[in-house]
């Protein structure tokens, strides 16, 4: 964590950026879409192309379970980022007492990322950046490790995003913590190959942050 900055009324902490990591299902967009179109038509929402209901329901679950693990590995490099908070701060004589938790930084996300962050996302065409990461921390919560498809009934990954939203709130009802504000505690978001240029950069030209 940066130095705090002196302000007139409070001190600024930056935390570590948060670093997103690519997907590796291989999954292509078209199968997603695919699987989409399948409950839209279990659903009556659009017209049937004549592919039997069980088909539909087997792409429909497909396509439930993809979206569970990206959700998945999502959280990993959410929680690894909450941890690395959590590290920063600790190291401050300031604030370690002050009841800051884990769940302050997932607050934080969730609720409240400094606008920077937030635009970031909308340019990204992520816009209920909330629900993405509650539910990732809330499916990291539940599996150590990505669940295998025979471990995840039929009605879970139908309602998967329901029993994530629950996790996620119990999660973060568990622990008393220090709400903590964008203003506070300012942190940046890159991809990771976004932040890897950045970093190469910085090298070439002598300046690390």
């Amino acid at each position: 964590m940066s130095p705090p900055t002196a302000h007139p009324h409070d001190t600024v902490w930056n935390l570590p950026p948060l670093i997103l990591h690519p997907f590796n299902e291989q999954v292509p967009p078209a199968k997603l879409l695919e699987n989409s179109k399948a409950a839209l038509m279990l659903s009556g929402l659009v017209p049937s192309d004549g592919t039997e209901e069980e088909e539909l329901h087997r792409r429909v679950m497909a396509g439930r379970y993809a979206e569970v693990r990206m959700l998945f590995f999502l959280g990993k490099d959410v929680l690894r980022w909450m941890d690395h908070c959590l590290d920063s701060i600790s190291r401050n004589p300031d604030l370690p007492a002050s009841g800051i938790k884990r769940q302050s930084f997932a607050s934080l996300l969730t609720a409240r990322p400094p606008a920077a962050v937030q635009a970031k996302l909308s340019k990204w065409g992520v816009a209920d950046y909330a629900s993405i990461f509650s539910r990732a921390i809330g499916l990291n919560m539940l599996f150590a490790e990505p669940p295998a498809r025979g471990g995840l009934s039929d009605e879970f990954l139908r309602n998967y995003h329901r029993y994530a939203d629950s996790v996620f709130r119990c999660y973060v009802e568990s622990e008393p913590h220090r709400s903590v504000t964008p203003a506070e505690f300012p942190f940046e978001l890159y991809a990771s190959g976004e932040y890897s240029r950045l970093l190469e950069s910085e090298w070439e030209s002598g300046e690390p942050q």
